[in-house]
């Protein structure tokens, strides 16, 4: 994400940031390898070009485009429902959170969103924003890190998908209107140059951390640490203080459990034999870049 006037670098707080960076080395010593399952949502193309036909045509029921009723869009949204995020699966996680479980806690937090920021951010549209940031996904499945789908290759996916949703789907509705106002919303949150762009994606973060915690309390034998680097992202100070909290809970449920997720050591890419980690951590260092 590029660095702007209105996107700027994280706050720097050098010993929280050391401390969530230096807990992946946990992950790549000595710990026992997670078994990836291969259950995902995104279809395999061993020929060929993704499109949004490449899933239209394996449904039941192909939903009506075009039309001036916005029925076939609200079927089509039952597939957030049932489309899981796919970032746990790798950790045999098989019956896990949906799209739209994570995109709903999403909007809930903007809604509590301190003081500070509801009287210098336009919340309305942040609830909004979190609750279409991931439309896309219903037909281009959970891309995460680890499925070798290069980042251009994910937002072309996605550009096509919502432009099939607010313009077959939706353009039809209320003279297109809707659907307008859909894709406005989507690639305010793609371009992530506004103030309430930010503070969504920081959100989007944010909501992961808690179901990392959630997932380590309900599995106690996984160690989720690695979605612990997500913290050193977040902008918005009020929700990097969050990210604190979040962090020194789970410090503490490790040590309840008589274990260490951390480790005082800097991460070393070339120590991480699990080829998918492996994956996961060179798109975050990316990131950096």
């Amino acid at each position: 994400m590029a660095e702007s006037a209105n996107n700027p670098a994280p706050p720097t707080d050098g010993n929280f940031d050391h401390q969530i960076t230096a807990s992946l080395t946990h992950l790549s010593l000595g710990k026992a390898k997670s078994k990836f399952v291969r259950t995902s949502s995104i279809p395999v193309l061993p020929n060929g070009v993704w499109t949004p036909e490449t899933v239209l045509k394996t449904l039941d029921e192909r939903p009506k485009e075009n039309t001036s009723s916005p029925i076939p869009f609200f079927h089509l949204l039952e597939r957030l429902k049932t489309n899981k995020r796919e970032g746990w699966r790798r950790f045999e996680i098989l019956t896990g959170e949906s799209i739209s479980d994570h995109m709903y806690r999403m909007a809930i937090i903007t809604m509590v969103a301190p003081a500070s920021l509801t009287s210098t951010l336009d919340m309305n549209k942040c609830t909004r924003m979190a609750l279409v940031h991931d439309m896309a996904e219903l037909l281009v499945g959970d891309i995460t890190p680890a499925d070798g789908v290069e980042k251009d290759e994910k937002h072309r996916r996605e550009r096509l998908s919502m432009d099939f949703l607010t313009k077959k789907m939706l353009g039809g509705v209320d003279a297109g209107v809707r659907g307008e106002e859909l894709s406005k919303l989507w690639w305010e949150y793609e371009k992530a140059e506004t103030k309430e762009s930010v503070f969504v994606h920081d959100v989007d973060k944010l909501e992961l951390l808690l179901q990392m915690m959630e997932y380590e309390r309900s599995h106690p034998e996984k160690d989720l640490s690695e979605f612990l680097y997500v913290a050193t992202k977040v902008q918005t100070p009020e929700l990097r203080e969050w990210c604190k909290e979040l962090a020194e809970e789970h410090r503490l449920a490790w040590e309840k459990k008589g274990r260490k997720s951390w480790q005082v050591l800097t991460p070393d890419l070339e120590l991480v034999k699990d080829l998918k980690l492996k994956a996961t951590l060179e798109y975050y260092k990316k990131e950096e870049e």
